[in-house]
Formats: C-alpha cells, sequence, structure tokens
C-alpha cells in the first residue's frame, strides 16, 4: 500500500493513513495546549496560583507530545530523525526542570526556570522546523531560520527572566530578613 500524502488547511501532511491522521491531530491537539500553558506559566508569577497550575499542565500536555512524535517518528521512519531528535532534547529538558522544582536542591529555581525555557524553545524549533516551510512570512525566509529563529530569540527572554526572577526573589526575601542575623546560606 503507498502512503499518500494530503494537504489539511493549506499544510501537506505526507502520510494519509488513519492512524497516523488520528496520532496527528492528538500531536496538535496536545502541541497547542503545551504553546499555550508555556507561555501562561511564564507570564504569570513564580509562586502558588496560575504558574504551577499552568506548567502542570505545560508538562503534561508535553508529554502526550513526546508520546505521539516518538509514534508519528516511528511510522515514517526514518523521515522525522531530526524531529524525534528535538523532541527528545526539549521533553528532557522539561523533565530536569520538573525535577529541579519537585527537588529543590541548590539553585533550584534557576535550573527550573533555565530547562523549561529550553523544553519550550526547543517545542517551538519542532514546530517551526516542521511547519515553518508552510507557513505565511515564514516561507520566505531561509530553512536556516526555523532552526535558529526560536533560540535567538528565546535564550535572551529565559535569560532576562531568569535575572527578573532572581532579583525578585533576593529583594523579597531581603525585606524580611532580620538585619542582626546573618543571611542564611543559598
Amino acid at each position: 500500500m503507498a502512503i499518500e500524502p494530503i494537504v489539511i488547511g493549506g499544510i501537506p501532511v505526507p502520510d494519509s493513513r488513519p492512524v497516523f491522521l488520528a496520532v496527528l491531530g492528538v500531536h496538535v491537539l496536545a502541541g497547542t495546549v503545551c504553546v499555550i500553558a508555556g507561555a501562561t506559566a511564564a507570564f504569570f508569577r513564580k509562586r502558588r496560583g496560575p504558574h504551577p497550575r499552568a506548567g502542570r499542565v505545560y508538562y503534561l500536555s508535553f508529554i502526550v507530545v513526546f508520546v505521539s512524535l516518538a509514534t508519528l517518528s516511528v511510522l515514517r521512519w526514518p523521515a522525522n530523525t531530526h524531529l524525534l531528535i528535538i523532541g527528545t532534547i526539549a521533553f528532557a529538558a522539561a523533565a530536569v526542570g520538573v525535577l529541579a522544582r519537585r527537588r529543590r536542591g541548590w539553585n533550584w529555581p534557576r535550573v527550573h526556570g533555565a530547562f523549561m525555557g529550553v523544553s519550550y524553545i526547543g517545542l517551538l524549533t519542532g514546530f517551526y522546523v516542521d511547519n515553518g516551510p508552510n507557513l505565511p512570512l515564514w516561507r520566505e525566509l531561509p530553512p536556516a531560520s526555523f532552526w535558529v529563529l526560536p533560540t535567538i530569540v528565546g535564550v535572551p527572554v529565559v535569560l532576562i527572566a531568569l535575572r527578573r526572577n532572581a532579583s525578585s526573589r533576593s529583594a523579597s526575601s531581603g525585606s524580611r530578613r532580620d538585619p542582626s542575623r546573618p543571611p542564611r546560606p543559598e
């Protein structure tokens, strides 16, 4: 049986088999939830409430994205190998970020923020590498830009967020500290 490509919503889909399309549908839905939840977690203050709730949704939806990516990669092996590599790195970064938060070891807020930022950049990189050639404006860019633009834009944003979060933590913790007592080691 020959695998026939189709076009859905103006975007070419390389495989028309029902199992591929079903897994792709789950992947797209989970990826959309992941992008929205990740942006939401990044936007809110890093305390109880919306940030951890959105972070949990991000990580759980990323699990679905990764499992569906692995399934799609097996169905199209070896054509999606590069996407599987990007997804594996991004998912591993998210897992490290979640573990840093749960274990609360040395400097955990920075480790958590940095790795979650890397995972979000990887998520967007995978999306643009796969879909950039079919998106308005993006299709005008050279193919290498799909690989590097998410990092070029994302790394400074993550660094600014890490700096801002660190300064807000030290400012708030410093204001409650008794000046007669030495500072606690971090």
